[in-house]
């Protein structure tokens, strides 16, 4: 009798963790393009990057997949686990980070210390004539 209680409580363990494992596994990727007007050079793509990554792995249980960034166009997409980090979450970061994200607004206290170069065009920001800055540095 003991052999059967064992058996069952294994099978239905076994039956229990196949399930977790499909719903973990059942969440597909998602791309979503996200546009910002400060985005534009390549420090604002590192600094926008760390602080992506850092979240990432302290609140996101690594929901964030890919990114891919276009400069010239201010646009970033980004491939996620829907499950584990959501859209507005995404936009919300990106806000923290000092950046606007489509129709929000960076966060006005970290997007003061942003670099120069980061800054709105409006406010004197962005690419200087003759000086691409959406190119790595050399």
């Amino acid at each position: 009798m003991k052999k059967v209680i064992v058996l069952a409580s294994i099978l239905a363990i076994s039956l229990f963790v196949n399930k977790i494992e499909a719903q973990v596994m059942s969440a597909k990727p998602q791309w979503v393009t996200i546009s910002s007007s400060n985005l534009h050079c390549w420090e604002c793509k590192v600094l926008l990057d760390k602080y992506l990554e850092e979240e990432n792995n302290q609140n996101w249980q690594n929901g964030m997949l890919k990114k891919n960034y276009n400069l010239i166009g201010g646009e970033i997409k980004i491939q996620f686990l829907p499950d584990r980090v959501s859209i507005d979450d995404i936009r919300t970061a990106i806000n923290n980070a000092g950046f606007d994200a489509d129709t929000t607004k960076a966060e006005p206290t970290v997007y003061k210390k942003l670099p120069p170069s980061c800054k709105l065009n409006s406010e004197g920001g962005g690419p200087k004539k003759g000086k691409p800055c959406h190119l790595p540095p050399m």
